[in-house]
């Protein structure tokens, strides 16, 4: 208002130096102040004051923050660590006594730890290459239930990384990581599910990689989505899946002490997009399935819902409400007998020297086409050759390791 009233005057050629004398002494303020007030509204058009910079910490200061359960002289150690420009110590005592009055809520240290372990294994995954970008592109079209669900292709094998320990999946030392059709069809049953948010069902026999097909499918996911996989606790009921969902989230606070409110909770927590990925979803009994189907139906909710597991495909012909809404029943089979000699060579250099006919002999005879078994035979191979002088890759040796991996009769 006063620099408006004296620009009036300027315009006018009546502003003097009384006038900016006066308004100092109304503003409370210097003339030097008032004279730089005008020469900004003449120059910038600017009437208010300029604001000054509002120090803000980031979401990575606030996890370090909540990690150091809230001491703020530990997060400006771990500022000066990182360099750069560090505020004082006084600067983040107010900035975090200004945030927290103002409704932040500091993350208790066990979630963050959580989420620490889960971004940890996230970036293993990476480290892994378990998928690629282009692979794990969205299908075009889903792929629906037909009346008997039909194994895919055959196996293709593509290196994809090094080896490693995966969540879930045991694999022997030196082992490479293979991506094959199966995979791919994986990705694309989920990926065409995330694009509508919709639900498959990935099943298949033990030990054929379902697990490990799905969290490649899941490796890379668009911008904006998150990925959260849902043990299915032992005997499981509404209540312990109830919790189970809570704790995958990694939500703060305690779990409430009404079904209701953890209901709220949870369906507030699934707003945004994501992956609810429930493995060994054989398990699970119609009431849990059926409180699954609810979180899915929440209007305020955004759920892509797979359900993995051995027999996951009859599980949901128990609750046909739920079986009606999976978009893609997708199957992985076994290993073609056609293609055994170039994968498992490709999944391990110590087959790379064994004959074909050999591998074939092998998978007829003990691997039937499980990546499980093959890679319980690897290792078991693996140490004989360690161990024993002179061993040689023959059937003989094959023939004792077979006893260690088949199931006593």
């Amino acid at each position: 208002m006063l620099v408006a009233r004296l620009l009036e005057l300027d315009a006018v050629g009546a502003l003097t130096t009384a006038h900016v004398r006066a308004g100092a002494q109304v503003g409370g303020v210097n003339v030097r102040t008032v004279w730089r007030w005008l020469e900004a509204a003449r120059t910038e058009g600017r009437m208010e004051r300029r604001p000054r910079a509002r120090l803000e910490l980031s979401d990575q200061a606030w996890e370090a923050l909540a990690q150091a359960g809230g001491n703020v002289s530990v997060l400006h150690r771990h500022l000066k660590d990182a360099g750069g420009e560090v505020p004082s110590l006084a600067s983040l005592y107010r900035v975090v006594r200004r945030d927290l009055e103002a409704g932040r809520v500091l993350p208790d240290r066990a979630v963050v730890r959580r989420e620490r372990e889960e971004q940890q294994t996230r970036r293993a995954l990476a480290d892994l290459a378990l998928a690629g970008p282009s692979e794990g592109a969205v299908a075009k079209t889903a792929v629906r239930r037909p009346l008997h669900p039909a194994p895919v292709a055959a196996f293709v094998i593509l290196p994809s990384g090094e080896g490693g320990a995966v969540a879930g999946v045991a694999l022997p030392a030196g082992a490479q990581l293979v991506r094959t059709s199966s995979v791919r069809a994986v990705a694309e049953a989920v990926g065409q599910a995330m694009a509508v948010e919709g639900a498959v069902c990935v099943f298949g026999d033990p030990g054929r990689g379902k697990t490990a097909a799905v969290r490649m499918a899941l490796h890379e996911v668009p911008v904006g989505w998150k990925v959260t996989w849902v043990p299915v606790p032992v005997r499981p009921s509404v209540a312990g899946m109830r919790r189970a969902v809570f704790d995958a989230l990694a939500l703060p606070g305690r779990f409430p002490h009404t079904s209701a409110r953890a209901d709220a909770v949870v369906a507030e927590a699934l707003g945004e997009a994501r992956v609810l990925v429930v493995d060994e979803a054989q398990r699970l009994p119609v009431p849990c399935l059926e409180y699954l189907q609810s979180l899915w139906d929440h209007p305020g909710t955004r759920i892509t819902l797979v359900l993995c597991g051995a027999g996951s495909e009859r599980a949901l012909s128990r609750l046909p409400q739920l079986a009606s809404r999976v978009g893609a029943w997708q199957e992985v089979p076994r290993l073609a007998a056609a293609e055994v000699a170039t994968v498992v060579t490709g999944f391990h250099p110590v087959w790379r020297t064994v004959p074909a006919t050999d591998l074939t002999w092998i998978d007829q005879s003990c691997g039937h086409g499980t990546f499980r078994t093959w890679a319980a035979l690897t290792a078991h191979l693996q140490n004989a050759l360690l161990t024993t002088a002179d061993a040689a890759v023959d059937r003989a040796l094959l023939g004792r390791l077979f006893r260690r991996v088949a199931p006593p009769l």
